[in-house]
């Protein structure tokens, strides 16, 4: 079952440290099945409730999966190999479209904005009991999200959206429980999920978001939560249509008890309307970043969401890190006073790279896929392949396999750092590599 490796250890801690450094250590492999409780019991000559202990503490961690009768077995990507670990290294000389970043270019400079902030806080500092959000940002954030439709609740803060996200989660989900998630999706979202010891169900995608049917299936399988990117879906571009959400909604109208959360990190730097499923459930949390449109430093994400679900993310976020700097949520109020981003000409400008890119891909009978955002997702039949050759073209590209999980193989190529000159060579590389059309289909999943 386990090969040549023998676990270790007399109590739960010590058991289940010994498997977690077989797991980091790679002497055991994702998939690999544990042995039944009562048998390693037996095996290391403790009772079988210790083992049990073991085994609930390395769930709880993210390193191991347990299906009941099918037993235990290490996580297919335990938490302790996350995904940014699949990467290339790039040579000199060679054009790198991996990153995911945004383009620095259309990105406001800060100076102002921040002095602006510091001045105030000399006047008005910020101390321990104030309230954690600042009553210019709530205000204007609240105006934004009313103009987009999302329904009414309180605003608060976090450091990103995967910080929101986690907080969100784990205000209502318990270590075991399942969340249902795109499938391509965000690879950190996919880290995420088994690192707080939740079940992960992918759901497949296409360009209007989630596939109504796979959404179903995985209610019906019991998933309590479900989180879903509402445009610039990263990797794939999706973004959720008026139609798509209008199935979702009436789905999720009766599975009332799911914590729905909409991701809408690309909110300033996208040009597509806001379709959103917040308000459908009796939870639910709306998540926006500042990092695509002013900057990925300034670690700050305003999210809503019903006033049970805001106040116990409220709350836990108190007894921790307390709240985020009100020097950034000033310097954040600034930026948008301000008017520093053209929302429209970013989004113009990605689309431009993006559009470009997609066509000149098709004119070459390679499919591939980038309906808002920042990225091209293009289905491969062989992804090392396809990743190793493009580097001799001279292009680094990102392995599709840092964001999928039962999806088929793939590539990812951002075109923030892309210019127009770019597209045909690039897409030249990559039908040059592929030799004829993709062997991808509308739906990625």
């Amino acid at each position: 079952m386990l090969g040549e490796y023998r676990i270790t250890g007399r109590g739960a801690s010590g058991i289940a440290a010994d498997i977690e450094r077989a797991v980091g250590g790679g002497a055991l492999r994702p998939g690999d099945a544990l042995p039944p409780l009562r048998e390693l019991a037996a095996e290391l000559g403790v009772n079988s409730n210790t083992v049990a202990a073991a085994y609930r503490l390395l769930r709880d961690r993210g390193v191991i999966e347990t299906a009941g009768r099918r037993g235990s077995r290490v996580r297919a990507r335990p938490a302790t190999t996350p995904r940014d670990q699949i990467r290339i290294e790039v040579p000199a000389g060679v054009r790198d479209v991996s990153k995911g970043n945004p383009d620095v270019a259309l990105l406001p400079p800060l100076g102002d904005a921040l002095a602006a902030a510091a001045a105030e806080h000399a006047l008005r500092p910020a101390l321990y009991g104030g309230p954690p959000v600042d009553a210019d940002l709530e205000r204007m954030a609240r105006a934004a999200l009313d103009a987009d439709g999302v329904p009414d609740g309180p605003v608060g803060l976090s450091s990103g959206s995967l910080d929101a996200m986690e907080r969100v989660l784990t205000a209502y989900l318990r270590p075991g429980d399942a969340v249902a998630v795109e499938d391509p999706g965000w690879g950190s979202l996919l880290d995420l999920v088994p690192a707080l010891g939740l079940r992960t169900v992918p759901v497949a995608v296409d360009d209007d978001g989630p596939v109504t049917a796979d959404v179903a299936r995985a209610l019906r399988g019991g998933a309590r939560a479900l989180i879903v990117t509402a445009r610039g879906q990263n990797p794939t571009g999706a973004a959720v249509s008026a139609a798509r959400a209008a199935e979702l909604r009436a789905l999720l109208a009766g599975h009332r008890e799911v914590l729905v959360i909409d991701d809408d990190h690309i909110h300033g730097a996208v040009d597509l309307p806001l379709h959103s499923l917040s308000g459908v459930t009796d939870h639910w949390a709306l998540i926006r970043s500042v990092a695509k449109a002013y900057g990925p430093d300034l670690r700050l994400a305003l999210y809503t969401g019903d006033p049970t679900t805001v106040d116990r993310v409220r709350g836990r976020h108190r007894l921790g890190a307390g709240w985020v700097s009100h020097l950034l949520q000033r310097t954040v109020v600034h930026l948008w006073q301000d008017g520093a981003v053209d929302s429209a000409a970013v989004a113009a400008s990605y689309g431009r790279r993006r559009d470009g890119l997609v066509r000149a891909l098709a004119e070459r009978g390679v499919a591939a896929h980038g309906r808002s955002g920042m990225n091209v997702w293009v289905p491969v039949s062989d992804e090392t392949g396809a990743v190793a050759g493009l580097l001799q073209h001279g292009w680094a590209v990102t392995p599709g396999a840092r964001f999928r999980v039962r999806s088929v193989p793939a590539v990812r190529l951002t075109v923030s750092t892309m210019a127009p000159e770019d597209v045909e060579p690039l897409a030249d590389a990559v039908a040059a590599v592929l030799r004829g059309p993709a062997a991808g289909q509308v739906r990625y999943g």
